[in-house]
């Protein structure tokens, strides 16, 4: 079966190459720009064209709501309403009367147009600067109809890069766990969706249990933890192609395997004899490779970007800690040294940080600290929570959170949630059922 296949081109009709509106992403803004999403018109033969192939009415709002979605959910942008928009979005493409996009107080514009051609999707879009009246960014996409959700996520992006000078991460998906029933009897199943909960499909049965799915950096594989009869098993699954294969089946208990940067091996942990050690494989040649040997338990392994580091938890000091240390397993350091348990640590896109969970006086956090174990900041609180994955470009990060049951084990769910990386911005993630374990994949686009 066939999960995800797409090409997209990309034409640069015109670009200018003004610095004007600048947003800063470095720390919570409590006051999000002003910018107006004006609705991409079509002329009405474009528009019949197009419902017939994928039935939608009007592809030009749809996209521009897309678009208005995404940047809202930054907590960056405060897009306008409509009702107070004094320029028809056919004219406001082609010219722009600026004084009237002063009067409701946008700083940015966005304009563009579709059209149906030979059954293909033509979109163009245009970003202005208000204030200064001066044209920022203009592109034009040409794809299948099908692929319109997409282009909503790509033009997203291109206006977030624009505005913040970071890369976006809306033309991305996310795994999870969809989960379903009571606490003790949970069906468990692979689900996929884009990053705005839209286009889920699942890609296992229920039929056994799944756990820590995590995106390959480099392309739509994945890697998760299954139980086949009660024992685990590593898989690896192509989303583009359906196809699934088994990674190898490993003496005791395995825990959250993950991919290397470059996709070529794959990092866990496995406990024998009552003790967990982190190993990695080589998936050309399938070779194990030892990388701790410690009487201690250490888990839940993570690369640096570079490949170069492996950041870990461990109790080897007595209770559970993070730790660095190369790739081979040498110059092993202690990066954590506040109170309570830490755990999950997996590092930023960027480099500069680490995320984690820390459970501390009943309460659990998900924070971030520097590579080096300093200016640890604790991001959110709550019941319980975990399992932080960073978006693409490293300013966001997903989890999931679980509720609090009564007396008689009722009330119980698990939700997805993500926050940006100042603290700011806390939301839910939609998700039709359940869900737990959530990874992040690289831009699609890329």
């Amino acid at each position: 079966m066939k999960f995800f296949k797409i090409i997209i081109l990309t034409i640069f009709f015109q670009s200018q190459a003004y610095a004007l509106i600048e947003v800063d992403i470095t720390r919570g803004n409590l006051n999000p720009l002003p910018i107006a999403v004006s609705p991409l018109f079509s002329n009405n033969d474009s528009n019949v064209k197009f419902e017939k192939i994928v039935k939608v009415n009007n592809v030009g709002h749809e996209i521009s709501k897309i678009v208005e979605n995404n940047l809202r959910q930054t907590g960056l942008f405060n897009p306008l309403e409509k009702d107070a928009f004094l320029q028809e979005s056919e004219i406001a493409h082609l010219k722009p009367r600026f004084e009237d996009w002063n009067l409701i107080k946008a700083q940015a514009l966005i304009t563009g147009k579709v059209e149906i051609k030979d059954e293909k999707l033509r979109v163009e879009f245009r970003l202005w600067d208000v204030l200064a009246a001066k044209e920022m960014l203009a592109l034009a996409f040409t794809t299948v109809p099908t692929n319109w959700r997409r282009v909503g996520h790509i033009i997203t992006d291109k206006i977030y890069e624009r505005l913040t000078g970071e890369k976006g991460y809306f033309d991305t998906r996310i795994i999870y766990v969809a989960e379903e029933g009571p606490k003790t009897q949970r069906i468990k199943k692979l689900a996929i969706m884009d990053q705005d909960g839209f286009n889920v499909k699942y890609l296992t049965l229920g039929n056994e249990l799944v756990l820590t799915p995590r995106f390959n950096p480099t392309n739509q594989m994945i890697t998760y933890l299954s139980y086949f009869r009660n024992l685990p098993r590593v898989y690896l699954l192509d989303i583009e192609t359906g196809v699934q294969e088994v990674v190898g089946d490993f003496p005791g208990m395995t825990f959250a395997p993950r991919f290397s940067p470059d996709g070529k091996k794959i990092i866990m942990s496995f406990a024998t004899g009552g003790n967990s050690d982190i190993y990695t494989m080589d998936l050309e040649n399938r070779i194990v490779e030892r990388i701790t040997n410690h009487p201690s338990i250490d888990t839940s392994p993570s690369y640096s970007p570079d490949g170069k580091f492996i950041c870990f938890n461990s109790d080897r000091s007595g209770y559970q800690q993070i730790y660095v240390m190369k790739n081979d397993g040498s110059n092993v350091k202690r990066i954590s040294f506040g109170k309570g348990l830490y755990g999950t640590p997996v590092w930023s896109p960027r480099g500069d940080l680490i995320a984690f969970t820390k459970l501390h006086k009943g309460k659990f956090y998900i924070g971030v600290m520097r590579t080096d174990g300093s200016g640890e900041r604790l991001l959110t609180e709550n019941f319980y929570q975990e399992a932080p994955s960073w978006s693409p470009n490293g300013r966001v990060l997903i989890f999931y959170r679980e509720t609090e049951t009564n007396e008689k084990g009722e009330g119980f769910s698990a939700k997805l949630w993500s926050i940006d990386l100042t603290g700011y911005n806390e939301r839910q993630v939609p998700t039709k059922t359940d869900a737990s374990d959530p990874s992040w994949s690289s831009l699609l686009s890329n």
